[in-house]
């Protein structure tokens, strides 16, 4: 049995956030085909109808840092898996994932043609799903995940790639549009979980972070970098990477070079909380705690910083394994970083401004009809927004998940 993509459906009476007004406004709304084509007092009913009268209606969620592959903290384990068991866990993952109300994901290392067409084709539940396949490591950098005590052939994972040279990146890049790739995942800076590179030190030579983007850009798309430090954010938006993972020791100084830059900050505090609270539960090894620690409370402040500069700061969770649970918890964490409508606006309308995609993170005639549905304003009761036992509603495409 195949599951449809696009649906009829008309909700009623909600309270909506638009995915950038602060007022809610009551309305009611028509998806047809998948799309929303009326918005107002009065619509036109669909077979399937949702009064949804003391209820708040929101544009469905976006992920921009997620990892349907990252079934481990442990770069080993993910990187050789077979193909087809990460495929079905990683289908698990989305379907998870959508029924917590987020309906597009940004999969910044892995994913691939083949989970993309089972996806689109409605053989699984899941989220729209766009994909950069994997990441784009130097020797000895975030996505090595070789470590430095054993001699062993990973050049090459579902995840994480290790390319050195400018002719190697760019026909690495190359191959990833060939292969329906929505953006490309490069590492700028060390990471929590690599097992031999230091936290802050910029990776790649300038050359080689200008090809990619140069490639990227020629393709109409854009280049996503992970990057703690304000060394590496410099490195990477100096040359031309437009979209800033994880941030965590962003300076003022950087934050202002980003906005000139035209560059997106997509924090990811989710991460840091839950290895932080749950590390020997899911078998963090010691040297990734210790790292962890580094970042931990830094990535609050980076989004404050970020949101003085005037970046546009989006939204992600990059949680792996068993920590995935925790997608919830990061709204909560981003909304204390920042307020619950920058929060809101980052999981929505920004995040689709940073993939391109003016049809998602909004409700509004034209968009898609990917909607959420809480049981109260989380204006008034920030809970029904992030606890997972609250009840939801999610429609992705106007077919309830």
């Amino acid at each position: 049995m195949t599951i449809p993509r696009s649906g009829d459906i008309t909700v009623l009476n909600a309270l909506v956030f638009d995915g950038w007004s602060e007022a809610l406004t009551e309305a009611s709304v028509r998806v047809h085909d998948g799309t929303v084509t009326e918005l107002g007092d009065s619509v036109s009913r669909a077979d399937h109808v949702i009064d949804a009268r003391g209820r708040t209606l929101l544009p469905g969620l976006i992920d921009a840092h997620f990892h349907a592959y990252g079934i481990s903290l442990h770069g080993v384990e993910y990187q050789t898996s077979p193909l087809s068991y990460l495929a079905l866990a990683g289908a698990r993952r989305l379907r998870r994932a959508l029924r917590r109300g987020f309906t597009t994901v940004r999969d910044v290392a892995g994913g691939d043609i083949g989970l993309a067409r089972a996806i689109e084709s409605g053989l699984i539940p899941a989220p729209r799903y766009l994909y950069t396949g994997p990441a784009l490591s130097q020797t000895g950098g975030h996505g090595d995940a070789r470590p430095a005590d054993r001699d062993i052939c990973l050049h090459g994972g579902h995840m994480g790639q290790v390319v050195d040279g400018v002719d190697n990146l760019r026909v690495a890049v190359r191959d990833r549009f060939r292969h329906g790739a929505h953006a490309i995942k490069i590492m700028t800076s060390g990471g929590v979980v690599s097992p031999t590179d230091p936290i802050r030190p910029a990776q790649y030579a300038p050359e080689e972070v200008a090809a990619v983007a140069e490639e990227a850009t020629r393709r109409g798309s854009y280049v996503a970098a992970h990057a703690y430090s304000p060394e590496a954010i410099r490195h990477s938006v100096d040359n031309g990477v437009r979209s800033i993972e994880h941030g965590n020791l962003l300076d003022a100084p950087t934050a202002a070079l980003m906005t000139e830059r035209g560059a997106f900050l997509v924090p990811t505090l989710a991460a840091y909380d839950a290895m932080d609270r749950r590390g020997p539960e899911v078998g963090l090894p010691g040297y990734a705690r210790d790292k962890n620690r580094e970042v931990l409370d830094a990535g609050r402040n980076a989004v404050e910083l970020a949101h003085a500069a005037g970046v546009p700061v989006g939204f992600g969770t990059d949680l792996m394994g068993d920590l995935e649970d925790d997608q919830l918890t990061g709204l909560r964490l981003q909304a204390e970083a920042s307020s619950l409508l920058a929060c809101l606006r980052s999981a929505t309308a920004v995040n689709a401004r940073l993939l391109g995609r003016p049809d998602l993170g909004r409700v509004r005639i034209g968009a898609r009809g990917d909607l959420l549905l809480l049981d109260a304003s989380p204006f008034e009761d920030p809970a029904a927004l992030w606890d997972p036992a609250r009840p939801r509603t999610v429609i992705s495409g106007g077919v309830p998940a």
